[in-house]
């Protein structure tokens, strides 16, 4: 039996579109942004890096004049603190 990018990302513990920005951010295949999720969403750090990575999409989306994207991934930013509490108790989440 293969693992298929979609049964990977439905073992992840972000979502599809979580994925995707994390991959744009990076630069690297949805598949290698899953393993990089999965680690980092366990890490204490990770979280906030996540978010991180977020907003500096949102930022090079607005940089290019994307408002469709940015606002995209406005959304995505709002999915992703609302599912990921702890953002709110780590110590320089923001930053």
């Amino acid at each position: 039996m293969n693992l298929t990018l979609e049964d990977c990302i439905g073992i992840c513990d972000l979502d599809e579109e979580e994925i995707e920005a994390i991959a744009e951010h990076e630069h690297v295949p949805e598949i290698i942004a899953v393993g990089l999720a999965e680690y980092l969403i366990h890490t204490p750090e990770g979280v906030p890096k996540i978010r991180r990575m977020i907003l500096d999409d949102i930022a090079h989306a607005e940089e290019r004049g994307d408002t469709e994207e940015s606002t995209r991934l406005l959304a995505v930013l709002k999915h992703f603190v609302a599912t990921h509490p702890q953002l709110g108790q780590l110590k320089g989440a923001g930053q």
